[in-house]
C-alpha cells in the first residue's frame, strides 16, 4: 500500500476526519488532503508523529502496509520463516492483522504533551501571582510607622526594593507562563483528551487540598493581625506582613490547584481553539466584543476611581504627600476599586453568557 493508503486507512480506524487530523499534528486540513491527494509529501517529524499517533512503524507507514504490519518484515524474510509457524498459534496468526487495531483501541494518550504543559503553566501563574503578595509581605516589614529596624531612612527605599523583587519574580514567571501558552496553543490547536476519571478524582482531591489549606493560611493571618491590633496595638508593619507572607502560599494554592483542575477539560480548550481560528478569520463573536468592551470601560472606572482617591486625599490636596496612604484605611480604599471592578466583570461576563444562550435558543 502506498502512503496515501495508510493514511487513509489509519484515519478510517480511527474514525478521524481531516480536519480533526490535521488539528491533531499541528497543521491545516489543506495539508491533509494534499497528502492523500499525493500533491504533496509530510516532513519527518510530521511522519514521525503520525506513528506515534497511530500506533505504527515508519516503515509500515510509508513502505508497508499498516493494516498487515507484519507483512514487510515477513515477505523481506520469507524463505528462512517456517511454513507451519503460521498457523502454530492462532493467537500469532491473527495479531498480524490485529496488530494497528491494538494500538487504536487502547486509551487515548497524551501525544501532544499536554499534561506536563498543564502543569508547568499552573506552576508558573500560581508561582508568579505568589511572589508578588509575598514581595509585597517583605516590604511591610519595613514599613516606615513600625519597621523591624525601627527609625531609619531605609525604611522607605527597603520597602519599595522588596515590592519591586517581588514583582520582578513574578512578571519572570508570568511572562513565560503565558507565551508558553500561547506558543502551545500555536502548535497544538486541537488534543485529544485522554483523561481518565481516576484523574480527574485525583485532581479533585488535590483542589479541596489547596482550598482548605489555602483558607486556612488566610485565616491564620487574619488571626495574626487581629491579635496583634487588640492585644498589642500594632496595626502596621509586621503584622501585615505576616498576613500577606501567609496569603501568599494560600493564593498559591488557590490558583496552581484549580489551574490544574480546570485544564482538565480539553473540550473547553479545543473549543476556545476554534473560537479562535474564526476570530481570526474575521468571524469574532459579536458577544466576545461585547464582553471585553464592558470589561475594559469597567476597569477604566475602576482605574479613575482610584487615581481619584489618591489624589483627592485630604491629604494630597494640603500638599502633605508624606501623609498619603500612610493610614490603613487609605490604603484599603485605593485599591477597593480595582478588586470590585474584576467581580463587576465576571457578573457582566456571566450577564452576556446568558443573554447569548437565550438568543441562541429562541
Amino acid at each position: 500500500m502506498s502512503f496515501r493508503a495508510n493514511l487513509q486507512y489509519l484515519r478510517a480506524q480511527r474514525n478521524l476526519t481531516q480536519e480533526r487530523l490535521a488539528m491533531l499534528l499541528g497543521v491545516s486540513r489543506q495539508a491533509i488532503s494534499k497528502w492523500e491527494s499525493e500533491k504533496a509529501y509530510p516532513e519527518m517529524d510530521k511522519l514521525l508523529m503520525i506513528c506515534d499517533l497511530f500506533g505504527c512503524t515508519l516503515d509500515d507507514l510509508v513502505l508497508g502496509d499498516v493494516s498487515r504490519p507484519a507483512a514487510s518484515a515477513s515477505a523481506a524474510g520469507s524463505s528462512n520463516v517456517d511454513p507451519s509457524a503460521e498457523t502454530a498459534s492462532p493467537l500469532a496468526a491473527s495479531s498480524k492483522t490485529a496488530g494497528i487495531i491494538a494500538p487504536i483501541a487502547e486509551l487515548a494518550q497524551d501525544i501532544t504533551g499536554y499534561d506536563e504543559h498543564r502543569r508547568r503553566f499552573a506552576l508558573l501563574i500560581a508561582g508568579g501571582v505568589a511572589a508578588i503578595v509575598a514581595g509585597v509581605g517583605i516590604g511591610n516589614l519595613f514599613d516606615s510607622s513600625n519597621s523591624i529596624l525601627g527609625a531609619t531612612p531605609l525604611n522607605d527605599f527597603l520597602t519599595f526594593l522588596c515590592v519591586c523583587v517581588g514583582v520582578i519574580a513574578g512578571l519572570a514567571m508570568l511572562i513565560p507562563g503565558g507565551l508558553s501558552r500561547i506558543d502551545f496553543k500555536r502548535r497544538h490547536p486541537y488534543v485529544e483528551d485522554f483523561y481518565t476519571g481516576e484523574d480527574r478524582s485525583r485532581e479533585l482531591r488535590l483542589l479541596v487540598i489547596g482550598i482548605v489549606g489555602g483558607i486556612s493560611a488566610i485565616l491564620i493571618g487574619i488571626a495574626v493581625t487581629v491579635y496583634a491590633d487588640d492585644m498589642l496595638g500594632v496595626s502596621d508593619g509586621w503584622p501585615n506582613a505576616i498576613f500577606l507572607l501567609l496569603c501568599a502560599p494560600g493564593v498559591f494554592g488557590f490558583v496552581y490547584c484549580g489551574m490544574r483542575y480546570s485544564l482538565l477539560n480539553i473540550n473547553a480548550y479545543n473549543k476556545a481553539a476554534e473560537d479562535d481560528r474564526k476570530e481570526h478569520a474575521g468571524e469574532q463573536d459579536f458577544y466576545a466584543r461585547l464582553t471585553g468592551a464592558v470589561c475594559g470601560i469597567i476597569m477604566l472606572i475602576a482605574t479613575a476611581t482610584g487615581l481619584c482617591l489618591l489624589f483627592l486625599n485630604p491629604a494630597a490636596l494640603r500638599g502633605d504627600w508624606s501623609a498619603v496612604g500612610s493610614s490603613a484605611a487609605d490604603g484599603a480604599m485605593f485599591w477597593l476599586p480595582w478588586p470590585i471592578g474584576g467581580v463587576l466583570c465576571g457578573v457582566a461576563a456571566v450577564a452576556i453568557q446568558l443573554i447569548k444562550d437565550y438568543r441562541e435558543r429562541k
